[in-house]
């Protein structure tokens, strides 16, 4: 599983002009289902994104979490995170997990996340989306997890 997270001021989502999901200062979280992830791999990642500690203290070091400051989680699946370019220039996303099975797994972190933090919101799965951020910092952290 691959993320790409970045610590907002706000971020939103539009399909078809509506905005569907919404948050002011947390994480925005574009989120790549790789084959062979496992339910056990995704609440790995995201017990890290709601204890990733990159948000500033009173002294201004990075030492809060999304979870200590009560921030959103903007979750938005995004496949295009699996592309491989190492061979001519058209991506190839040979990587990402197929739909049939990318599609349960970003639903499944979504309800989780639900389960685990007050303030969630999410993109649609397969849609095309217009994401709107005012990146904090900027601040902008790749995870990958995998199995091994």
């Amino acid at each position: 599983m691959r993320a790409i997270v970045q610590r907002t001021k706000r971020a939103s989502v539009q399909v078809d002009g509506e905005i569907v999901g919404e948050i002011g200062q947390g994480l925005l979280v574009f989120l790549c289902a790789e084959p062979g992830d496992t339910q056990a791999l995704m609440e790995r990642m995201l017990q890290k994104l709601l204890k990733l500690r990159i948000f500033e203290d009173d002294v201004g070091k990075m030492n809060r979490s999304v979870q200590d400051i009560a921030g959103g989680l903007l979750l938005v699946s995004q496949f295009t995170l699996a592309a491989d370019v190492s061979r001519g220039n058209r991506p190839s996303f040979t990587q990402a997990a197929p739909p049939e099975q990318a599609k349960p797994q970003f639903e499944w972190f979504v309800q989780r996340a639900s389960q685990l933090h007050p303030h969630v919101q999410s993109g649609v799965f397969a849609a095309n989306m217009q994401i709107e951020l005012i990146n904090d910092g900027p601040v902008t952290i790749p995870i990958h997890m995998s199995a091994d």
